[in-house]
This record gives C-alpha cells, sequence and structure tokens, in this order.
C-alpha cells in the first residue's frame, strides 16, 4: 500500500466510520445546532462528503452532481460513490505523474488554475479538519468510544 492508497483509505473510511456512529442517533441530535463550522452534525458531514464529490467532480472536468440527500444512508451511499470517484482521479494523477498538472474550474471567475495535487491534498486536509469538528460534536450530544481518527490506528486496524 502506497502514501496516497493509505491517505485516501484512511479518509473514507474514517468518514465512513463517523457516519456510522451518527447513524444511531436521533434527528434531535443530529441537527442539533453548535457553535463549530457547520453548525451540526449532519451539515458538518454532508460537507465533508459535498466537499469530496465537487471537488473529484471538477477534477474529471464533470458537472457538479446535484446533492443526493443528507440521511445518513444517503450519506453513507453518496461517501461511497465520491470515495471511488476521487480515488479513480487520484490513481489516474498518480499514474501519470501529474501532481503538478493543473486544471481549471469552469464556476469560477476570473477563472484559475490549480494543480492536481495541490486540489487533492486540499480533499484530504478539508475531511480531517470537519471529521475533527464532527468529533467534538458527538462528544457533546454524549457519545462515547470514538475513534481517534488516526492514519496509523487505521492502518493497525485494517492491515
Amino acid at each position: 500500500m502506497d502514501l496516497l492508497d493509505r491517505l485516501l483509505g484512511h479518509d473514507a473510511s474514517t468518514t465512513g466510520e463517523l457516519i456510522a456512529i451518527a447513524s444511531s442517533l436521533t434527528d434531535g441530535q443530529l441537527d442539533t445546532p453548535m457553535p463549530l463550522s457547520k453548525g451540526s452534525i449532519r451539515a458538518e458531514l454532508d460537507h465533508i462528503v459535498r466537499n469530496m464529490e465537487a471537488w473529484s467532480d471538477l477534477m474529471h472536468a464533470k458537472p457538479v452532481r446535484a446533492s443526493a440527500g443528507d440521511s445518513m444512508e444517503q450519506l453513507r451511499n453518496r461517501l461511497d460513490r465520491a470515495a471511488f470517484d476521487l480515488n479513480q482521479i487520484c490513481q489516474s494523477v498518480a499514474g501519470r505523474n501529474a501532481w503538478d498538472e493543473t486544471w481549471t474550474d469552469p464556476h469560477e471567475s476570473p477563472l484559475r488554475s490549480r494543480s492536481f495535487g495541490g486540489t487533492i491534498a486540499h480533499v484530504i486536509t478539508h475531511s480531517m479538519h470537519h471529521r475533527a469538528h464532527v468529533l467534538v460534536m458527538l462528544r457533546s450530544v454524549g457519545v462515547t468510544d470514538l475513534p481517534e481518527g488516526d492514519v496509523l490506528n487505521w492502518e493497525r486496524r485494517h492491515r
């Protein structure tokens, strides 16, 4: 397993684990307003998945897909698809050693080029940042026995 496989595997798996944990919560707990980032557990998880979807679509030069719901089951299904799509573009970039090649977001004005490597790093670190918010939010509604969320523990569990 190379570094990219570790980072992508950890990203999707840990986000999926948090969605699974959140699935045991009530709608009231999922939607309780909180003073972090997107404001609720559901909104934060949706934001993580939406970010993966949008950036994957943009790097694939496809229209950004419409959101397909924010129930925990829908988020899990969306995550699986987004993780697959992100992995596809990442493997293509890695196979071509195209980390420094650029792409342009057609929705920005003025148009701006971004590197594939920088965008991929952004998606992965963005997810980590927001998963930390989800962990804090889950603790605040009384969830215990939460994963640490780090790559080393993920790797140990998934080897």
